[in-house]
């Protein structure tokens, strides 16, 4: 008698220890097959160098790759807690097109109703973006910049070819920027959010199981 395929990995990677903490407290209710929670610290580098260590574990081959956290929003008119959904991630280094975009949108406005989601490219940048460089980046058309997304998918896809996806909560924005993420009302928005995403990353996780027709 064979046994049932065993369900590929998601492997969920954030930068910060608030991120990484809220994600943490959101509960793993609902997850098809091993979750991993991947802090990796803050930067493209240590992104880089985090995923692709994680990667090289056996038990992780063939995982999906989601990287989360919080961003800042580049289109007029966004919000803290906010939600990006990227269509494609953005780096020198290379362009990472995200798979189930559609899906995660739907899964989001399920989880946390009421919350806007935006949808389209996600840049990198390897600093906290401000002032005239916000305008900057948005005429590329990007929608959202943060400094880990963009290292993420592209170690993840240069290790193997696998699904990723990328989801992030606006913090600040070009009417709201920010000076400290966790003394402000919009960071703890943000926090919220964040916190509540997790079934919706299941649901596109679950999505990526089942047989094509």
């Amino acid at each position: 008698m064979s046994r049932p395929p065993v369900p590929a990995p998601l492997l969920i990677a954030c930068a910060l220890g608030i991120e990484h903490l809220a994600l943490r407290s959101g509960g793993r209710g609902g997850a098809d097959g091993p979750v991993t929670v991947l802090r990796t610290g803050m930067g493209p580098k240590a992104a880089e160098r985090s995923v692709t260590r994680v990667l090289a574990d056996p038990a992780l081959a063939g995982a999906a790759v989601l990287a989360t956290g919080f961003c800042a929003g580049l289109a007029p008119g966004m919000h803290p807690g906010d939600l990006v959904v990227a269509e494609e991630t953005r780096a020198p280094r290379g362009t990472v097109g995200c798979v189930g975009t559609e899906l995660l949108v739907k899964a989001l406005t399920r989880a946390v109703p009421g919350r806007t989601v935006h949808t389209g490219p996600l840049t990198g940048s390897d600093h906290v973006v401000r002032g005239s460089e916000r305008a900057e980046l948005g005429a590329t058309g990007a929608i959202a910049v943060d400094m880990e997304s963009a290292a993420t998918l592209l170690s993840a896809v240069r290790t193997a070819a696998r699904p990723v996806a990328a989801v992030r909560v606006v913090v600040d924005a070009p009417e709201h920027e920010l000076v400290r993420i966790g003394t402000v009302r919009g960071g703890i928005s943000a926090f919220r959010v964040l916190r509540s995403v997790l079934p919706a990353f299941y649901e596109w996780h679950r999505s990526l199981l089942l047989p094509r027709r």
